[in-house]
């Protein structure tokens, strides 16, 4: 611990509020919030730790802290500052995915819609579906039992579904209000899971085609009355309350937190897994912001079932709903439920990341084998983009023990070469980076490997040496379909690997991987810098507004798609007019 952490300590208040600690180059690694800030961040730094937060001290350089009214205050902003500086160490419960809905809306002619939140109150909503194409299914079903309007306005003449029967036709066809009413009712019931009456009327339409011998017609019936058998199909699990209630259950076992929360709607139980993470010193506190980071992105339910040693009174103070831990009986049975599911997805994963970490590490032994080297632990690879030369850029990922390190990922603007020239660009690009990794104390890779075949690892060797850096340096080269081919060593000579051994598949996701990035980075480079040439052309567009239209529009295709309306909300009328004007003479 340094001076300048020893006394701010000194320094904090008993009061509630959020932390920020920082690395040594002042990079916010890790948010936290506290009814005593002085005792919380203190606690850091005494006494003895799980492994994510040793690890996590072991960076700490500096910290700032933010005092609030109260530990509500302090664990919504704890929230909302993660979600700005997304720091390493916190964990990213969420992953701001809304669950879709299906909406009846409230209008003169209504239609269905599916919807990612359920907050238009005079509409009808059913959900939440579980994925998107659980709700497209039943939107598409319900769209063929029930004729709604399709369109998003009304057309000034009938279509399609008009023909096809799927459709009152609003267009052109006076619709009694209480034929809506019916068909509202008819989908709400339905929807909550009593299909008799539909089930009838299909039934009858299908024997009444089949008789007239139209076969086909009858199977489509057919196939519909199946449709609306599984979409409602009926569960062991259910309530005949029609409640909407959600149940969280969480496991916590070899320092890592599973949490699994189930959706009840309409008495059929609905299930959403979260993967596992690492726990911290404080499971209460990695809960309570999972749960209210969720229901900031996802509709409240009426009641919310806990375990019954959660500490719910902040929970109470947050969220607007009934919560309920219950004791025995059918609720208590569920939550014993999602406890058990969280307990089976946490074991499974571990089984999977067991076999997964097995197969690297294989790979990874075996290269080493190969190159006759120990094993290597961290390798960077290296590719160029360009295009004849112009927009030259390099990106550089790294893996460590087969698994993508991104935070150790570098992109490199070619400075000091003029046209195609890949030899050259490798050359600077190996130079800049093992020249800093030198003067910098950084820890060097066990293997560099550059995407190509002799020339860029002549390049790479001929630096690498000259800096005596004892690293060894390979090169992958692809086949006439750009497909991974061949791993070739530093005198260019091929390195013979079983393309289906794991190792063949693991080079083939790090090619792969180096390509993506550099070919983004170039992407990037291009997009701006033909963004900028535009702008510069414009009297009246400084640095500021320059960064501004950036920001919004990110590329000059989106920039283009604006309106003049859209630029004069950024620049003054006459700008955004010759602005306007000079894109379009542009694409013309």
């Amino acid at each position: 611990m340094n001076q300048n952490i020893k006394d701010k300590l000194s320094l904090l208040p008993l009061s509630p509020g959020c932390y920020l600690m920082k690395n040594k180059e002042g990079t916010i690694i890790y948010v936290g919030k506290a009814k005593k800030l002085k005792n919380r961040v203190n606690s850091y730094f005494v006494g003895v730790h799980n492994y994510k937060t040793t690890k996590l001290v072991s960076e700490i350089e500096d910290f700032e802290y933010i005092v609030t009214d109260s530990e509500k205050e302090a664990l919504l902003l704890e929230i909302n500052l993660i979600k700005d500086y997304q720091p390493e160490y916190n964990i990213m419960f969420m992953d701001n995915t809304y669950y879709p809905y299906i909406q009846m809306t409230d209008e003169e002619h209504p239609t269905l819609k599916i919807v990612r939140h359920a907050k238009e109150k005079k509409a009808k909503h059913f959900g939440p579906f579980p994925d998107a194409t659980a709700a497209r299914d039943t939107f598409k079903l319900l769209n063929r039992l029930y004729p709604l309007r399709k369109c998003h306005s009304i057309p000034a003449k009938p279509c399609l579904y008009y023909s096809l029967g799927q459709c009152l036709a609003p267009c052109i066809n006076e619709v009694d209000p209480n034929e809506y009413v019916k068909i509202k009712k008819s989908i709400t019931k339905l929807m909550h899971g009593d299909i008799k009456e539909k089930v009838d009327e299909l039934t009858e339409k299908m024997l009444k085609a089949s008789e007239q011998m139209k076969y086909e017609e009858a199977k489509e019936y057919r196939d519909l009355i199946e449709h609306i058998q599984y979409v409602t199909a009926k569960q062991h699990v259910q309530f005949n309350d029609n409640i909407d209630r959600d149940i969280f259950g969480y496991y916590i076992d070899r320092g890592y937190l599973s949490m699994q929360l189930f959706f009840m709607r309409s008495g059929k139980l609905l299930s959403r897994n979260i993967n596992l993470i690492p726990v911290s010193d404080n499971e209460q506190e990695d809960i309570q912001q999972f749960i209210v980071t969720f229901y900031q992105n996802n509709t409240l339910p009426k009641e919310l079932l806990l375990p019954k040693d959660l500490d719910i009174d902040i929970l109470k103070e947050i969220l607007d709903c009934k919560i309920i831990q219950p004791q025995r009986g059918n609720k208590y049975q569920l939550v014993n439920m999602a406890i058990e599911n969280a307990k089976e997805s946490l074991e499974k994963q571990f089984e999977l990341k067991q076999k997964n970490e097995a197969a690297t590490i294989g790979a990874m032994q075996q290269l080493g084998e190969l190159l006759h080297i120990d094993t290597p632990h961290i390798i960077e690879l290296f590719d160029n983009s360009n295009i004849q030369g112009a927009y030259a850029v390099a990106g550089m990922v790294c893996f460590k023990d087969g698994i993508p390190s991104k935070k150790d990922y570098r992109k490199f603007k070619i400075k000091t070469v003029e046209g195609p020239d890949d030899y050259a660009s490798m050359r600077e690009v190996i130079y800049r980076r093992y020249f800093r990794v030198l003067s910098e104390g950084l820890t060097p890779p066990d293997m560099i490997i550059v995407d190509g075949g002799l020339g860029q690892i002549h390049a790479a060797v001929e630096v690498i040496d000259s800096l005596n850096m004892p690293i060894t340096i390979c090169g992958l080269a692809k086949d006439d379909k750009h497909s991974t081919a061949m791993l070739l060593d530093r005198e260019g000579q091929q390195i013979p690997i079983n393309p289906k051994s794991e190792l063949f598949f693991l080079l083939t996701r790090m090619q792969d991987e180096v390509h993506r990035y550099a070919i983004s980075f170039h992407k990037n480079v291009r997009s701006k810098s033909l963004f900028s040439s535009i702008l510069d052309e414009i009297d009246g567009i400084g640095p500021k507004r320059k960064k501004q239209l950036l920001n919004k529009y990110k590329s000059v295709k989106k920039m283009k798609e604006a309106s003049l309306e859209d630029l004069q909300q950024i620049l003054p009328n006459k700008v955004a007019q010759q602005l306007y004007t000079s894109l379009h003479d542009t694409s013309s």
